[in-house]
């Protein structure tokens, strides 16, 4: 590898993606050890040199009890890197985590997104890039430069290869990723429909009323996140209830934790279609109705773009297979 290639890490959170990634890039991945002591620290070991090296590391956070694990890792690797005297650090982070406590929204809550931006930065980070932030606002917690990628030109492929897009309807699930579905509406020429709901408590979903017509359309749910799927699910039913003749969900960070997968099994969902930001081979094989859209070669561009010096807005527009 030339001494001015990228060099590229990647902690325990996704090493399929993180291969891939790597081929997409020509490169090999840094060799490195992360590991924990038998009192569950977490240690890294680097066998590499990256002295004034274009550093990127590439670490997603798995739903579960590894999320915080995965966490510690980035930011011991990004430390390490610091203080290996790297020239530049570039966190890829596929799924941002604690994207969803971005703001005060009751008396006492933290700003956890704030807090990990603090702390990214603090081990040394000089940029993010980072895909379908829960909430944009969270580019502003930082002090660095943050790229955030969209999913949205892979979604639009996937729609046009997939299906007969003509006779379909673009459907929020909620009021606020109605921008998002108006916008790949507006790309498509289609029209757009949306769910109002009302929660009793975080993950539960009191009521939902339609917004729009599906009747005798294709309904594609469009969403960045998809937890516990039970928005998903409840908003199928309704979908079809009036007159959908079919409904898909297709979502960029598939978290599918507790029992999601059973409850998309058993839901009116014909198909979810999740990209891999988030790790969920596991969970393919447990719901027959899982899709995949692999965000690698976006990624791997995003990578090369940022080492050459080139624009990333781009890929906000186009997608790279």
């Amino acid at each position: 590898m030339p001494s001015n290639a990228i060099k590229l890490l990647a902690g325990n959170s996704h090493p399929e993606l993180a291969k891939r990634v790597s081929e997409r890039l020509g490169v090999e991945l840094l060799d490195m050890s992360v590991f924990k002591y038998s009192n569950q620290e977490t240690s890294v070991i680097m066998r590499e040199s990256v002295r004034d090296e274009d550093v990127f590391v590439l670490q997603t956070t798995s739903p579960g009890e590894d999320l915080n694990d995965h966490l510690m890792e980035l930011l011991i690797i990004v430390k390490a890197c610091k203080t290996a005297s790297a020239r530049r650090i570039t966190a890829i982070m596929p799924n941002f985590p604690y994207a969803r406590q971005d703001k005060k929204d009751k008396s006492r809550a933290p700003i956890s997104a704030k807090l990990i931006a603090n702390m990214i930065q603090r081990a040394g980070c000089d940029h993010v890039i980072t895909m379908d932030l829960h909430a944009s606002q969270i580019q502003g917690f930082f002090d660095v430069p943050v790229d955030n990628l969209y999913a949205e030109p892979l979604t639009l492929r996937y729609i046009r290869e997939n299906f007969d897009y003509k006779n379909a309807v673009i459907v929020s699930p909620d009021a606020g990723g109605a921008k998002r579905a108006t916008a790949l509406a507006d790309r498509l020429d289609l029209n757009f429909a949306l769910i109002h709901k009302e929660r009793s408590r975080p993950n539960e979903v009191a009521r939902m009323t339609l917004v729009g017509d599906v009747q005798g359309k294709i309904a594609i749910l469009v969403d960045d996140m998809a937890d516990t799927c039970g928005t998903l699910c409840k908003a199928a039913e309704i979908l079809t209830n009036n007159g959908a003749k079919q409904v898909v969900a297709i979502v960029t960070h598939g978290i599918l934790s507790g029992n999601a997968c059973e409850k998309v099994t058993a839901s009116k969902l014909s198909r979810l279609v999740v990209t891999d930001t988030v790790p969920h081979a596991e969970k393919k094989a447990r719901c027959p109705k899982i899709d995949t859209i692999d965000v690698a070669p976006t990624l791997a561009e995003a990578c090369r773009r940022t080492h050459n010096g080139e624009s990333v807005s781009f890929l906000f527009g186009h997608a790279f297979v």
